[in-house]
């Protein structure tokens, strides 16, 4: 067993030695409790590598002695599939646990899932992509349970170091290892919530470490090398990528700097740089808008500075156009105003364009009835330049307002004048 790795032989044998997670199987738990009875359900685990999906697996199947059988979908065929269904007829139930089950295909779905919906499988899928995205609603219709796994927090990962620092049967129990609380803690709070990544850094220290008088000493210099950027996280064009995205614009749309800097040093380190730059522009006008118009071109020149000086030396034009966009003022009634009117379109409320306003730049136009359009620049109105009142919309819309101002920043003056045009257009 010495010859496995320390995270392979630490894992949890039962669903009572599972660290964290207590929110999904904890003592207070129905899935705790329905495990405890016997009952396994068939569920979907889903997060991010290292946090305890393939633990909990192992953990449920020691505890409900279910024969185990696990395989991976990135290379498991139809007659992986048939053997594990052959096995289920000759010992009844088994816990059949699926890595990356997002990958499975059509074909090896059909083949699994009548024998998930009458029971004679339970199925336990692990991804660490969306389910709701990437996993089929076939699967997802017998799995009663769609739980997501959160990473562990250092607490948590403390009592997994210190459970292998002492375990002498599958841990370093029988090794003389002096390692402070203070290093435990180091590793606990490098690793981003892995607990695997945590075990490995233990056993790999230990195994760099030299022996003084019968003793092997970890080095806290040794440790801050194995952990490097190991608390990075976020895997190019996968769900925790879009995650990542998501918090960086709902960041700079609360006005959090901190935060939203953050989340811009985890994409900009998973090199997804022209996602990056894609986001950041949406961002100014979807977030930022009117309220700070000088803002959209800001940003795209930050963005073309970024290209053509790639990484690292990107993340600085970046970093200027994340927290300008931060601490500006911000609306998003342009593109409310667009949707609106989109839906309308949708709705069926449309009418024909007014004859005025139809083309007339050809010979029997006026016959057509294209008169009447009034110039606008030929009327002067004060500073703003020219205006005349006259009807734009088709008939059966033409009260209908789409644009409702925020008022905030430069818009604050746009909604002023928005406001007096409605006036003029109310003394007609």
């Amino acid at each position: 067993m010495q010859n496995e790795p320390l995270a392979f032989r630490m894992r949890p044998r039962t669903i009572d030695e599972i660290a964290g997670q207590k929110d999904i199987i904890g003592e207070k738990t129905a899935l705790y409790r329905m495990i405890k009875n016997g009952h396994v359900p068939s569920m979907l685990l889903y997060g991010e590598p290292g946090i305890g999906k393939t633990s909990l697996a192992h953990a449920i199947a020691g505890t409900s002695n279910l024969p185990f059988i696990a395989m991976n979908a990135t290379v498991s065929g139809k007659k992986d599939v048939e053997d594990v269904v052959a096995e289920s007829r000759i010992t009844g139930k088994v816990l059949l646990f699926l890595d990356e089950i997002h990958r499975f295909n059509k074909l090896q779905q059909d083949t699994l899932l009548p024998h998930v919906e009458s029971g004679a499988i339970v199925l336990i899928g692990a991804t660490t992509e969306n389910p709701y995205h990437d996993v089929n609603p076939a699967i997802r219709s017998r799995c009663g349970e769609i739980r997501q796994l959160s990473r562990l927090e250092p607490t948590d990962l403390m009592e997994v170091l210190q459970k292998a620092m002492a375990d002498e049967e599958r841990g370093l129990g029988k090794m003389p290892i002096t390692i402070t609380d203070e290093q435990l803690t180091l590793i606990a709070e490098g690793v981003n919530g892995d607990a695997r990544k945590a075990l490995t850094v233990l056993e790999s220290a230990v195994s760099a470490s030299d022996e003084v008088d019968e003793k092997i000493i970890i080095e806290d210099w040794l440790l801050e090398n194995l952990l490097g950027r190991i608390g990075l996280f976020g895997d190019k064009k996968g769900s925790h990528f879009y995650n990542l995205l998501s918090a960086l614009q709902k960041s700079v749309r609360g006005s959090d700097v901190n935060a939203a800097i953050y989340y811009l040093a985890n994409l900009l380190e998973t090199g997804d740089l022209v996602a990056v730059n894609r986001r950041l522009l949406v961002m100014a006008y979807e977030d930022v808008g009117l309220a700070s118009p000088e803002v959209g071109p800001h940003v795209l020149a930050a963005t073309d500075a970024a290209v053509k000086l790639g990484m690292p030396e990107a993340r600085i034009p970046l970093a200027n156009a994340v927290i300008e966009m931060c601490l500006a003022s911000k609306s998003n009634s342009a593109y409310k105003a667009f949707d609106a009117a989109v839906k309308a379109i949708n709705e069926g409320k449309t009418g024909d364009i007014p004859l005025h306003l139809r083309d007339a730049h050809y010979a029997g136009a006026a016959k057509l009835g294209h008169v009447g359009y009034k110039y606008p620049h030929d009327t002067p109105l004060g500073s703003f330049g020219g205006w005349t009142n006259q009807q734009y919309l088709p008939d059966k819309l033409k009260n209908t307002e789409f644009y409702k101002p925020v008022i905030a920043g430069e818009e604050k003056k746009m909604a002023a004048i928005y406001d007096r045009l409605k006036e003029f257009r109310k003394k007609k």
